[in-house]
């Protein structure tokens, strides 16, 4: 909340920060982009010009990916296609399971924005069932990740990845539905749930799409700022995981990946789903630092656990679940998120 007070005015010179304040206010991957290669400069100059030409080949070969992902999400918002959302949860339970669950894996919005239509759908009655379904589906797979993951990853791991987000969504769908009538899922909303929980702003599900938006202004705004806004947050997560990824490779023992996360069997996607949770950076970052992972001898089927626990446990998506929903519940949601990591790390092993 801004200060309504008013301060005196202060020469520059008269008032001096401690270091650490400023440092508190720099944004996070911004600063560790600057850092990284200052401290790789002082610690083992040699490294840092291959460091950064592979960060940078890295970069460029996503990047119309991501400008074309920027162009299609900024396009979506700016019609108002999130609106059609609000048709997902009406009509039949089993029918509006279905839908969630898909356009939970299509959705171009981040979680925070989910928020205050989540809970608004909840307190006027609808089932838990479709709301899972969507909660399950939505951190795991967005037009922009599927792009992002295609040119990284390959285009079949993309599908698979989206596949596996929509059957998760549909099995904890239909797993809350068949268990509805239980203590588990009985009165699930916490008493005053949160409405909002980044500064997203107001929820973006009022009102009709217009797929011509450049004939109103407003529209053109919002596909301006919403472009812009996505460009840097994938720009600069990016960049960070390749820096990432370019220091992994170059450190970290191929040897000790392969041993731990590579190799036939079920420890590996077993270990891909647990540490998929805490190693997490967002869904975009992590697609570069799987990359990483796979050419260092990770298994492809703990690649894929990797990426379903993380993007499901990770804190935006977990923060929207935990605002709204009481510790029961939650703990079912993360249940589910770790049992469908292990079965897609299982069949993409399957099938790659």
């Amino acid at each position: 909340m801004a200060n309504t007070q008013t301060e005196p005015d202060l020469a520059p010179a008269t008032v001096r920060k401690p270091w650490w304040r400023a440092l508190s206010g720099l944004d996070a991957a911004a600063a560790l982009i600057v850092l990284i290669p200052a401290v790789l400069l002082f610690v083992d100059r040699a490294a840092l010009p291959p460091v950064l030409a592979e960060t940078a080949a890295s970069f460029a070969h996503t990047l119309p990916f991501i400008l074309f992902a920027v162009a299609v999400v900024a396009y979506l918002r700016a019609a108002g296609a999130t609106t059609l959302l609000a048709k997902v949860f009406q009509g039949h339970e089993s029918r509006m399971i279905f839908l969630a669950a898909v356009f939970g894996g299509l959705s171009p919005f981040c979680s925070c924005e989910v928020i205050p239509f989540v809970a608004a759908l909840l307190a006027v009655g609808a089932p838990l069932s479709a709301v899972m379904a969507f909660w399950l589906a939505s951190p795991l797979m967005d037009p922009a990740m599927f792009l992002v993951t295609a040119g990284t990853l390959g285009v079949d791991f993309a599908l698979a990845k989206t596949g596996f987000a929509i059957a998760i969504g549909l099995g904890g769908g239909f797993a809350v539905k068949a268990l509805s009538g239980s203590a588990l899922y009985s009165d699930p909303l916490k008493e005053q749930p949160k409405s909002a929980c980044c500064g997203c702003g107001p929820s973006p599900f009022e009102g009709t799409p217009n797929w011509r938006f450049w004939q109103e202004a407003p529209r053109r705004d919002e596909f301006t700022s919403v472009a812009r806004d996505n460009l840097i947050f994938l720009g600069k997560w990016l960049l960070l995981a390749y820096l990432l990824q370019s220091l992994m490779i170059r450190y970290v023992p191929a040897d000790w990946i392969a041993n731990t996360l590579g190799g036939d069997g079920a420890w590996p996607i077993v270990m891909g789903a647990l540490v998929g949770g805490p190693a997490y950076l967002n869904g975009y970052a992590a697609v570069p630092l799987v990359a990483g992972l796979l050419e260092q001898g990770m298994a492809p089927g703990a690649a894929m656990s990797f990426v379903i626990a993380g993007g499901v446990s990770c804190i935006p998506a977990a923060v929207a679940v935990w605002a709204l929903v009481k510790p029961r519940v939650f703990a079912s949601y993360i249940a589910f998120a770790l049992i469908g990591a292990l079965v897609a790390g299982f069949g993409w092993a399957a099938l790659a």
